[in-house]
């Protein structure tokens, strides 16, 4: 059992690794418990919204993780190839080279899909479009640099089931030093 924790924000990455691990539909409130050591009336008056509120309250905070240390930097650089590493080294580091599969990604195709459907449509539409531009900032077209950053949406995800699939992070790894350069590459 957990050590048990007092402040919402604490219970947070607790309650988040639940859901990466069990879904929304997987979660029960026994897992969610016994992951923060608390009781069902303890997770009532953190979460008086019950599940539903928690899965909101985690996505929620994994946006705010995201708009700190990917989008926001990948609007605001001027140099878009330290952007893109930028971008690459914090995406590696917070799917922990790719052990760690994207609580995004799993209520995205989870049952609960449509419950969280705009705060799944607003991560990936920001994340893509942060990407766009500054792809765009670096001399790509405006219809080039949209594809690449969809297909580097896609290779991430991609990337991360085949790791966990195939239980080989190595795969993530390579896959993210290969990214940068099929980003920033000249157009043919």
């Amino acid at each position: 059992m957990a050590k048990p924790v007092s402040e919402r924000a604490d219970l947070l990455p607790l309650l988040a690794e639940v859901f990466r691990a069990h879904g929304y539909e997987g979660a029960m409130l026994a897992l969610l418990g016994e992951a923060t050591g608390l009781g069902k009336g303890s997770l009532y008056h953190f979460f008086p919204g019950g599940k539903a509120q928690m899965a909101a309250e985690v996505l929620a905070e994994i946006d705010r993780w995201f708009e700190v240390n990917i989008f926001a930097p990948l609007r605001e650089s001027d140099d878009s190839a330290r952007a893109v590493a930028t971008m690459i080294g914090a995406v590696d580091s917070y799917f922990r080279s790719g052990q760690r599969v994207c609580l995004v990604g799993v209520f995205a195709l989870g049952a609960s899909r449509d419950m969280f459907a705009v705060q799944v449509q607003s991560y990936f539409i920001r994340w893509n479009d942060a990407l766009a531009r500054v792809l765009g900032r670096s001399g790509l077209s405006a219809r080039v640099a949209r594809r690449r950053s969809t297909d580097a949406l896609v290779t991430i995800q991609g990337a991360l089931v085949l790791a966990r699939a195939l239980g080989d992070s190595r795969i993530f790894g390579q896959t993210m030093a290969n990214l940068t350069a099929r980003l920033l590459a000249r157009p043919e």
